[in-house]
């Protein structure tokens, strides 16, 4: 692994492909994750689909409260790499992990206790798509333990360098998912036809599969999983370092997900078939979003250890090249979503209604996909040198206004459009305010690096 860790040296291209390829990979597998539960869920039907979408939104809360010792982990293991202090990458890594699991464990059990008050809250008006939707989120819910951990520990290993390591063994994981599914949702020779249920119970086995795995690397990989101690008294310092580094992202998140709702909830006025075509059509857009969040991964990794390194002039060289390569990806997904519309939503829904509103809502994101991909690489640098409130700002700002803007736009004659151009426009008002100011950023820091030890560091 000692071979993978610097990020300081070679050349900056090579060196952020290398890195960030795997780690990309690793979010196409994430992304396959939820694509494989449609395509076999889809084939039940559109409830089926609505049931999975809405207790979905709680497996995407979820994620915020995972980015909090993500975030941690992956800045925290980066910059101490960086610095060559192998101390702070040990305790970096024991404190995420003891958090992690801590926070696991609490959501799920909220979720369980308040199941019935958290999907009624949709109001989705059909009694077997509301079963269906509660089945599913206790089950998930039980392996959330599972669910969290492995994104942090994946934040670890890419922190120190090492991106190949998650992506084959979330790839494992994957293909696990991939066996399971049909047998399970369908009931494929002696499986029991679980449906929806059987799609939560692959997941987790595919998850706890993954965690299997990784810590069996952990047990080889010494130089950094040794002697991290994970039942001793946790450091109140270390555990605030990490709150104060994934906050931010997390509240940005956790935002999204709450606001994603309310939105859900205006969309339900259309009736079920809009909510199946938001979660398809939002699952199709990750293609985008998904591969320019691993290249976020990749880009906290790289500014992290040679901001650690106090090697600034690649960090700016480092941040325009992967502008560069996010924009290729946006542009990309861009003409994917735009043109091929109609023949990437059949694939998961039949129902020619559905397919209709499915290429509307596509096209109308597909303007939006560079400006989301240069946003989210560029929250990846912000978070490389620790600061990762600017991203959170900009996020909250304009997510939130998604919701007045929706119920604006969804009332005159766009109707239903109205809620997509809405989450279109606001995405591109992101990219270009973010961008602009991370770039203000690299030209009033040209003369040196950041002042560690000023009190407004954090901005």
């Amino acid at each position: 692994m000692s071979m993978t860790a610097n990020l300081t040296e070679r050349g900056i291209t090579k060196t952020l492909f290398k890195l960030a390829l795997p780690i990309m990979g690793t979010s196409f597998v994430q992304m396959a994750y939820n694509l494989i539960d449609m395509i076999w869920v889809g084939r039940i039907g559109t409830g089926a689909v609505a049931a999975v979408g809405t207790a979905g939104f709680f497996t995407w809360l979820a994620n915020a409260f995972i980015l909090i010792p993500k975030i941690g982990a992956e800045v925290g293991v980066a910059q101490s790499t960086g610095q060559q202090n192998m101390r702070e990458v040990k305790k970096y890594i024991k404190h995420s992990i003891q958090m992690v699991i801590f926070l696991a464990l609490l959501y799920g059990l909220i979720l369980i206790a308040f199941r019935d008050s958290f999907i009624g809250f949709f109001n989705l008006g059909d009694e077997a798509i509301i079963q269906d939707a509660i089945s599913y989120l206790v089950i998930v819910s039980c392996g959330f333990v599972f669910f969290f951990i492995n994104p942090v520990l994946t934040a670890i290993f890419n922190g120190y360098g090492d991106s190949k390591t998650p992506f084959i063994i979330n790839s494992i994981g994957l293909l696990a998912n991939l066996v399971l599914d049909p047998l399970l949702i369908m009931g494929i020779g002696p499986f029991p036809r679980l449906g929806v249920a059987g799609a939560a119970i692959a997941t987790i086995i595919s998850q706890g599969i993954a965690t299997l795995l990784f810590i069996i690397k952990s047990k080889r990989a010494l130089n950094i999983f040794s002697n991290i101690h994970l039942f001793t008294k946790p450091d109140l310092a270390h555990i605030v370092r990490i709150t104060k580094l994934g906050l931010p992202t997390a509240l940005q998140s956790g935002l999204f997900s709450i606001i994603g709702m309310v939105l859900a909830r205006i969309i339900a006025q259309w009736g079920p078939t809009p909510i199946a075509v938001q979660k398809v059509g939002s699952q199709i857009e990750s293609i985008s979003w998904m591969t320019a969040g691993g290249f976020q991964s990749a880009m906290s990794a790289f500014v992290g250890q040679n901001y650690g390194a106090q090697k600034w002039d690649r960090v700016k060289k480092g941040y325009y090249i992967g502008i560069i390569i996010v924009s290729c990806i946006g542009l990309f997904a861009t003409a994917l979503l735009f043109f091929g519309a109609r023949p990437l939503f059949t694939i998961f829904i039949n129902e020619e209604e559905a397919i209709q509103q499915g290429i509307q809502y596509l096209r109308i994101l597909a303007f939006s996909q560079l400006f989301m991909c240069i946003e989210i690489a560029t929250a990846g640098a912000f978070n490389g040198l620790g600061k990762t409130i600017p991203p959170s700002i900009v996020g909250i700002i304009f997510n939130f206004i998604r919701i007045p803007s929706a119920i604006i736009l969804s009332s005159t004659i766009l109707g239903l459009n109205g809620i997509w151009w809405t989450i279109s426009m606001t995405s591109i008002l992101k990219g270009i305010i973010l961008t602009s100011w991370f770039v203000i950023l690299l030209r009033k820091s040209r003369t040196g690096l950041l002042d560690r030890s000023s009190k407004y560091n954090i901005l």
